[in-house]
């Protein structure tokens, strides 16, 4: 299983470099300032949208157990309402600590440590309805969704096969996480974010709740991007 997080995570790195590759052929100086809303829209979709594929695909392979249902089993993936509670709570629980130590961080450390990449390049970008709503989605529901598949579901069963204890497991994939992003001024904020994602997967044994929990707190920064994106804010 750790083979397929690895190659996921290289096929993630060379979906993006292929997405940008037409852009950049047609304008070579694309790469140069901030990119044009397509090239950005398919960045933040299509590397992630790919390597979670990739990942489930891996993971019915490989996997151990019998072929049926190998999948949702090797990721701890399941419907139940009480994980989709627990998520919930944990993904406001996030938020409560989060907020206040965003505003301390931006006062102690100034803006530009505390925007991310993504929040960074939609800055003083205005788009019609349609785009950014599929912006607000793909920040809010996709990328939750594509990047616990690979962290709390690939990654996380991968260090239950090699026996390892489950807070050591919450300790490695929350570091893993918040480093994988490639924004070194923001790591620690993205270590407090990630930490209530990786307790709902300790408390509930159930990605789902992963997910929610992530998604609860990528809901406030999704919403601030549709709404500077539109105009009405």
């Amino acid at each position: 299983m750790i083979a397929v997080f690895v190659v996921a995570s290289v096929v993630l790195l060379l979906v993006a470099a292929l997405v940008l590759a037409p852009f950049a052929f047609t304008d070579p100086d694309v790469l140069d300032g901030p990119l044009p809303t397509l090239p950005l829209l398919a960045l933040l979709i299509v590397p992630l949208s790919v390597a979670a594929l990739t990942a489930i695909a891996g993971t019915a392979l490989v996997g151990t157990g019998p072929r049926a249902g190998r999948t949702r089993r090797e990721l701890s993936l399941r419907w139940d309402p009480k994980a989709v509670k627990k998520g919930i709570a944990l993904g406001l629980g996030g938020l409560l600590l989060a907020l206040p130590a965003a505003a301390l961080w931006t006062a102690w450390n100034g803006d530009e440590r505390t925007s991310s990449a993504v929040g960074e390049e939609f800055t003083d970008r205005l788009l019609s309805p349609g785009t950014a709503l599929v912006a607000f989605a793909a920040l809010w529901l996709l990328a939750p969704l594509a990047e616990e598949v690979l962290f709390r579901g690939v990654l996380w069963r991968a260090l239950e096969h090699w026996r390892w204890n489950r807070w050591l497991i919450f300790t490695a994939t929350t570091a893993l996480f918040a480093v994988a992003h490639l924004e070194l001024l923001r790591t620690p904020l993205l270590l407090l974010l990630s930490t209530p994602i990786g307790l709902a997967r300790v408390f509930t044994g159930n990605l789902l709740a992963c997910v929610v929990a992530h998604q609860v707190n990528n809901f406030l920064p999704a919403t601030a991007l549709l709404l500077t994106t539109t105009g009405v804010w």
